[in-house]
């Protein structure tokens, strides 16, 4: 479907936009869509979004609906576009609305399919909205808003969510109709360490001992790790992992998100930036762990064991990763959502953010007044956390950019 949009243009002109929302990211050229994903993001990449459709991770089967939008300019050129999202549940999002679902559920509302801009099971910050070089990206915020509003309202969807944008487009998506949601996850950066030694000369010295004694407890019970990229990792390898993945949702009575083809089809169309850690006990391999990268920064995604092995999962999804990280001249190190143990392992309290449009007038009302309460107590919570540094002088704030 396609709904026209006037903007005036850079010269005083008129330009005609057009908003169109498509049910798969296949409707779309990879090439026009490489045009505008500048940012090396992985999980902005044509590939990615287009395994996880193609594998059957989202789709008419699943509570993630592809509903994509696209900006196009009077001469059908894509200059924008946004990975969203008819949802039916709010599981795989890492912000929590279950309350608000079941507030309307008690007025005899239907809170249920909502509008979500995200990347489906991903708590990874990132642009929410491509922008090429054909319009201003404050005036694409704008228009992209709008037509997700406008979208909601005429298919009686009750909301509309922008999950984990970065700072800049939060800001932009800010001066819009949307409402600001205040989260806290915890990120490791990289102060140009030298080596993995040199981030824990950063460290205070309990703090710096703790990591020396977990990795070398891990080293005591014969376990080495080691990270592969795509072009190294085998099938073998992957159906490993994979194994242990699927075994960490079963274990919380949950059913895994993704196939095994999914993570196949990315190690094949993202090489360099899709990443498997292999924990190995006599030739065995006893856990893995599934990370992506992109130019300046690492995330780490999943993991999974055959069996609890003492501080395996601090070697390999914290340490590890910073290591990788440093060796590689990453900048950052986003380990995925919640955790304040993470704090003494060398990660600190970083603002995330949320944005979200809710069409019932009286709910809207609510939710902005708990939002503001919300907020406050957010905020006074990662300014509790920064007391708790593990670093012996603070580095300087890095918030994502």
């Amino acid at each position: 479907m396609r709904n026209a949009i006037s903007t005036p243009s850079s010269n005083s002109a008129s330009t005609r936009l057009h908003a169109e929302f498509v049910g798969s990211i296949r409707s779309v050229s990879e090439k026009d869509w490489r045009q505008l994903n500048d940012t090396r993001n992985p999980f902005l990449s044509y590939a990615f979004l287009a395994a996880l459709e193609d594998h059957q991770c989202v789709g008419l089967d699943t509570a993630w609906r592809p509903d994509h939008l696209l900006l196009r300019d009077s001469q059908d050129q894509l200059i924008a576009a946004m990975p969203l999202y008819q949802k039916l549940d709010s599981w795989g999002e890492f912000v929590f609305d279950w309350a608000w679902a079941d507030a309307y559920a008690r007025a005899g509302l239907e809170y249920y399919p909502k509008l979500v801009a995200a990347i489906p099971f991903t708590p990874a910050t990132g642009p929410r909205i491509l922008i090429g070089s054909g319009i201003d990206p404050d005036e694409a915020i704008r228009e992209a808003s709008s037509a997700l509003i406008r979208h909601a309202e005429d298919h009686n969807i009750s909301s509309v969510h922008i999950l984990f944008p970065v700072t800049k487009q939060h800001q932009q998506i800010a001066e819009t109709e949307f409402m600001t949601r205040l989260g806290c996850q915890f990120h490791w950066y990289n102060h140009d360490y030298a080596d993995f030694d040199d981030f824990l000369q950063s460290l205070t010295s309990k703090k710096r001992k703790q990591i020396k004694r977990e990795r070398r407890i891990v080293r005591d019970q014969g376990i080495t790790v080691r990270v592969l990229d795509g072009s190294e990792a085998t099938n073998h390898q992957w159906e490993t992992f994979y194994r242990y993945y699927c075994s960490t949702f079963f274990k919380r009575g949950h059913h895994p998100s993704m196939s095994l083809s999914f993570f196949i089809a990315l190690a094949e169309t993202l090489p360099k930036q899709t990443l498997l850690t292999l924990c190995s006990k006599d030739d065995k391999i006893v856990a893995a762990a599934f990370m992506m990268r992109d130019d300046e920064n690492l995330y780490g995604r999943h993991w999974g064991c055959q069996h609890d092995y003492d501080c395996l999962h601090f070697d390999a999804c914290y340490y590890t990763g910073i290591e990788y990280a440093i060796t590689h001249g990453l900048k950052t190190f986003e380990p995925g959502a919640q955790g304040e143990h993470k704090i003494p392992r060398g990660f600190l309290p970083t603002p995330t953010w949320s944005s979200h449009w809710i069409a019932e007038p009286q709910f809207r009302t609510a939710i902005r007044r708990f939002l503001k309460e919300e907020r406050a107590a957010m905020t006074d919570y990662i300014d509790e956390l920064n007391l708790h540094s593990p670093y012996k002088q603070d580095p300087a704030s890095c918030p994502n950019n």
